[in-house]
């Protein structure tokens, strides 16, 4: 039976594509390819999986649309991926192989899917996923690695912490250990990964809708790398609202790095430029303006800013574990960035690979590091 089904799935998509010509077979193809690239299998397979039932088949295209939505694919070429496999399906209810249809869901189920509200403004661009929870935690220990510590802050023994946008929850699991009568409170888009120490707790939300906690609450409130998520313009509100939920003489952190890499080689500056752009096309930090001024920020929000380090880590195997890390992240990005810098920008995810993998020489070359700083402050008493 599995036999005949994928004799009939590979009739299925060369009667498909015969269908239609030029433009419209290409764009079909290519929706074909990237739905066969999500299943990890061939086109033909792909589609015998998509053909079994249609409970089946509404819970693979409903998974599609959320990892399509995870990539930030824009919403026309979402819904165009989507319409061609219900396209499909439809040609294979006409031919008899199957006996209903595929219904596309809609925006407002795959927002649901993807657990975040119907229309969030989320400006996080790199894509989520399995993949992102381990280039996270690369992050995480390269940053404690270089460092020797997960915070700057002197804490004693705080009853509350935040950890906004939380991630993984790594860092904040860590300091579940390290105090363990503490409460850790993470706060993010995305569920921390499981199982969650039992002083953890984990609060969904976008912090471009501001903080769900009440003014005073926190002990330590830590905030980090979210310069890929937070418009410039929305910064200062932002760390306002992080001050008003410290309690006064509560302590404050936070890490933000630079967005490149120096000294960069011509591989390197080209897949800069093309973030830089995306970045740019959000309302993102494009230049090192947010990491710069986290002191300013801190201080007009009314906080006495402790200390203010920064740290250029290694990227490349030249910079030992830590470099390590840093290098497989930055690969990590990029090319996962490969699908949107294709769609928007030309440059196909073949030719990424090739461009980031001369970018990785450069690192090794040149002794590439990334800047980051670190900020330490302490909300004045009222």
């Amino acid at each position: 039976m599995a036999a005949e089904r994928t004799v009939c799935a590979d009739d299925l998509v060369d009667r498909f594509l015969r269908a239609s010509s030029g433009r419209t077979r290409r764009a079909y193809a290519s929706d074909l390819q990237d739905f066969a690239r999500f299943r990890r299998r061939t086109a033909e397979h792909a589609v015998g999986g998509l053909l079994a039932s249609r409970q089946q088949s509404q819970r693979i295209v409903l998974d599609f649309a959320v990892e399509l939505c995870r990539r930030g694919r824009a919403r026309a070429t979402r819904r165009r991926r989507l319409s061609t496999l219900s396209s499909l399906v439809g040609m294979a209810h006409d031919l008899g192989v199957v006996a209903w249809s595929l219904e596309v869901p809609s925006e407002r189920e795959i927002a649901a899917a993807a657990g975040r509200p119907n229309g969030s403004d989320d400006r996080y661009f790199l894509p989520r996923g399995d993949p992102e929870i381990d280039r996270l935690d690369i992050q995480h220990y390269a940053l404690r690695n270089e460092l020797r510590t997960n915070h700057l802050a002197p804490l004693d023994h705080p009853a509350r912490v935040l950890d906004v946008g939380c991630g993984t929850g790594q860092w904040a699991y860590e300091l579940c250990a390290e105090f363990r009568q503490s409460l850790l409170v993470g706060f993010d888009l995305e569920r921390s990964k499981i199982p969650w120490p039992a002083n953890y707790r984990f609060v969904r939300g976008n912090l471009l809708h501001g903080l769900p906690f009440g003014d005073d609450r926190f002990d330590f409130v830590h905030q980090r790398f979210l310069a890929s998520g937070v418009p410039v313009r929305d910064w200062a509100r932002t760390v306002r609202d992080l001050v008003r939920v410290t309690r006064p003489g509560g302590l404050i952190e936070l890490v933000e790095g630079r967005p490149d890499m120096a000294p960069a080689g011509p591989a390197t500056n080209r897949l800069l430029e093309t973030a830089w752009k995306l970045g740019r096309a959000m309302g993102l930090d494009t230049t090192g303006l947010i990491a710069g001024s986290l002191d300013d920020h801190l201080r007009r929000a009314g906080v006495e800013v402790i200390e203010v380090r920064r740290i250029d880590l290694p990227v490349g195997e030249w910079g030992g574990q830590a470099g390590s890390w840093m290098s497989t992240d930055a690969r990590t990005v990029f090319l996962r960035l490969a699908g949107i810098f294709e769609e928007r920008f030309g440059l196909t995810e073949a030719e990424c690979r090739v461009v980031v993998a001369a970018a990785q020489q450069e690192w090794e070359e040149h002794r590439t590091v990334n800047s980051i700083t670190l900020v330490v402050g302490r909300k004045t008493e009222a």
